[in-house]
């Protein structure tokens, strides 16, 4: 049944145009910003040869992410929206069964997609500014922007299914991830900046860009990870005890 409902789910993600949408959205961030910053580069009267093309798969991945992100969540909220959460669980009553094939496919779909988005960048971004940038530390930075992209669209999914609506999630979405993390540290007060790295936006910043001090490596992975297995306990009770149509 588990495969079964992760191809009824993998099949139901890529016929509606949201995803499409979504997907169009995070290639031209991505690639677009890769482009412009590595013409940028080799457009400068004193450019400095060597440094890595990679570097693009970081930077453009920390604003494509909510694109990606959104296309997860959407997963989730789009059934409640319309109502397509009643027949959903009718052809599928075991929750727990709809609940791990939906996480899985918009988990891995976004993962997938995130990194080959970052790959495309570092494409684009290398071939702009030819001959200066190489393709050196590859293996690093894509496994950044895959940590990322997989524990962020988790969050994003297991929040979806926690409040059920769209843009109330997309809204708590856009504050952790961006703007909180951003703003709390500006206060100048410890405790406002220790508030800032308890969130998943300063994990991901950390782990893509590295300018978030403070933080490290194994903080920004367990912050990530806290929350998005946090989000997804609290999505998955919601969707097992609550009526569907509430």
């Amino acid at each position: 049944m588990f495969a079964r409902t992760c191809a009824a789910e993998w099949s139901r993600l890529w016929t509606v145009k949201a995803t499409w949408w979504f997907l169009a959205a995070a290639a031209a961030v991505m690639v677009g910003i890769a482009t412009l910053a590595g013409l940028e580069a080799a457009a400068n009267p004193d450019p400095t040869p060597g440094g890595s093309a990679w570097r693009a798969a970081a930077v453009t991945g920390l604003p494509g992410q909510f694109a990606l992100l959104a296309l997860s969540l959407t997963a989730v909220t789009s059934d409640y929206a319309t109502g397509g959460i009643i027949p959903t669980l009718q052809w599928t009553p075991r929750r727990a069964i709809l609940f791990l094939a939906r996480t899985t496919v918009a988990v891995v779909a976004a993962t997938v997609l995130g990194v080959l988005l970052a790959s495309a960048a570092t494409l684009a971004s290398f071939l702009a500014a030819h001959p200066l940038l190489t393709f050196d530390g590859g293996a690093d930075v894509l496994r950044n922007v895959g940590f990322v992209f997989a524990v962020g669209s988790a969050f994003a999914v297991g929040l979806g299914f926690l409040l059920r609506n769209t843009a109330g999630t997309l809204v708590t979405v856009f504050l952790l991830m961006l703007v909180l993390p951003l703003m709390l540290p500006n206060f100048g007060y410890a405790w406002t900046t220790a508030i800032a790295h308890a969130l998943p936006g300063s994990g991901a910043a950390f782990l893509l860009i590295g300018q978030v001090p403070g933080m490290t490596q194994t903080s920004s992975v367990v912050t990530m990870l806290a929350w998005a297995v946090g989000t997804l306990v609290l999505g998955g009770l919601r969707l097992a005890r609550d009526d569907a149509n509430r």
